[in-house]
C-alpha cells in the first residue's frame, strides 16, 4: 500500500534537443524541454508545480498518452509519428469525438480528457489552441440528483460494519467529511475540547473546521488508545515514522515520530515509501472502506462513501446530537455580538 500525496523535486535544467532523434524518444520529448525529461514527465512536473493532486496527475498523464497514441497507431512498429506540438485543435477535436462516439464516455470523462490535453498544450508546449474550434466538442456537464440515505438506511449500513470502519463511516456521515479527508486525519486534527475536527489540505488544498459528533467522542478516545499502543510498539521495534507533507521532515526532523502526527486510522501493515524507500505505517487504503458498507445492508442501490458525504439533511442534528455547522465554529469561544440596527 503506497501513499498517494507525495511530490518529487522538479528539474529546472533545460537544453535544446537534437531534431534527428529516433521516433521512440521524440514521443516523450520536444525541443526546449528539460534535459533527459520526457514529455509526460514534464507534464507531471508542471502539475506538481501547480499543486495538482496526484490523482489528477495520473489522470492527465494517462489522457495525454492516449491522445498521442491515438494519432500514432503504428507507434509500436517504430513508424514516423506525429508530435503533439505538430498537431492542433483539429486533432484534439478528433480525439475527443472518438471518446464520445466510439468509446461512449460520460460528459465528465470527456471534459476531463479535454482539460488534460489543453493543460499539456498551454503549460508544457506553450501553445494556445483555437478555443472556437475546441468549444464544439466541449459538453455541458449534466445535473444529477444526489443519492442521500435516509436516517434508517444510514443507521442500518453503519450497524453492519466493524471497527475501525464503523468509526470512519460515522465520521463520513456525522461530520460531512470526504473519504480521503477521513483517511488522512491526524491525531492533532481531532479537537475534543471544542468538539470540532480540523480538515487539513482538503479539496483545493483548503483547510476548514467541521463538527465533531458528541456520540463519537468516547469511541474515538478508545480507538486512539489502541492506535497509540500500536505506535509505541512500532517505536520499540525501530519504526514509528509517518509521512509528512511537503518539506516538514526537513524543518522538523523528529516530527514524523511524534504522536500528534500519527494517522487516526493507520494501516495494519507497513508499506514502502516509493520516494525515500522507508518502511513506515501509512493510513488505511482508500479501497478498504467503500467495499464494506454493502455487505449486509439492504439499502437501495449500492451505498458508497459518496452517498454518506451528505449536505447535512434535516434529521442529522438529532442523529448526532450536535448543532448544525455555522460560521461561529471558526470562533467557538467568542460570543456573538448583535449587529446594530440601521436607522
Amino acid at each position: 500500500m503506497l501513499r498517494t500525496d507525495y511530490y518529487k523535486p522538479v528539474c529546472k535544467k533545460k537544453h535544446q534537443m537534437n531534431p534527428n532523434q529516433p521516433p521512440t524518444s521524440s514521443l516523450a520529448q520536444h525541443p526546449g524541454g528539460a534535459q533527459g525529461k520526457k514529455l509526460l514527465d514534464q507534464l507531471s512536473d508542471q502539475l506538481r508545480i501547480k499543486h495538482y493532486s496526484l490523482r489528477t496527475e495520473h489522470s492527465y498523464t494517462s489522457w495525454a498518452r492516449q491522445y498521442i497514441l491515438f494519432h500514432n497507431p503504428g507507434l509500436s512498429a517504430a513508424n514516423v509519428k506525429r508530435h503533439p506540438r505538430d498537431m492542433g485543435a483539429n486533432e484534439i477535436n478528433a480525439f475527443i469525438s472518438h471518446l464520445a462516439l466510439e468509446k461512449k464516455v460520460a460528459a465528465s470523462t470527456q471534459n476531463q480528457a479535454l482539460s488534460a490535453i489543453l493543460f499539456l498544450y498551454r503549460h508544457v508546449l506553450k501553445i494556445e489552441p483555437d478555443e472556437t474550434v475546441i468549444n464544439a466538442v466541449r459538453p455541458q456537464k449534466p445535473k444529477h440528483v444526489p443519492t442521500v440515505l435516509s436516517k434508517q438506511e444510514a443507521k442500518k449500513v453503519i450497524e453492519n460494519m466493524q471497527d475501525p470502519y464503523r468509526l470512519m463511516a460515522q465520521l463520513l456521515y456525522g461530520s460531512g467529511l470526504r473519504l480521503m479527508e477521513v483517511l488522512r486525519l491526524r491525531v492533532k486534527d481531532l479537537d475534543f475540547a471544542n468538539h470540532q475536527i480540523i480538515v487539513r489540505d482538503g479539496k483545493g488544498e483548503n483547510d476548514r473546521i467541521t463538527m465533531f459528533p458528541d456520540t463519537l467522542l468516547e469511541p474515538l478516545r478508545l480507538h486512539l488508545n489502541q492506535v497509540k499502543a500500536l505506535h509505541e510498539k512500532d517505536l520499540f521495534e525501530g519504526y514509528g515514522t509517518v509521512y509528512l507533507p511537503y518539506a516538514l521532515e526537513k524543518k522538523y526532523p523528529d516530527a514524523n515520530r511524534e504522536w500528534a502526527w500519527q494517522y487516526v486510522f493507520p494501516a495494519a501493515d507497513f508499506s514502502k515509501d516509493p520516494v525515500t524507500g522507508i518502511r513506515q505505517r501509512h493510513h488505511i487504503h482508500e479501497t478498504s472502506l467503500p467495499s464494506r458498507p454493502s455487505a449486509k445492508s439492504s439499502a437501495p442501490g449500492r451505498p458508497t462513501c459518496q452517498n454518506r458525504q451528505i449536505r447535512f439533511p434535516p434529521h442529522l442534528p438529532s442523529l448526532i446530537r450536535h448543532p448544525p455547522p455555522a460560521k461561529r465554529l471558526r470562533y467557538p469561544n467568542c460570543a456573538r455580538t448583535p449587529r446594530p440596527q440601521r436607522r
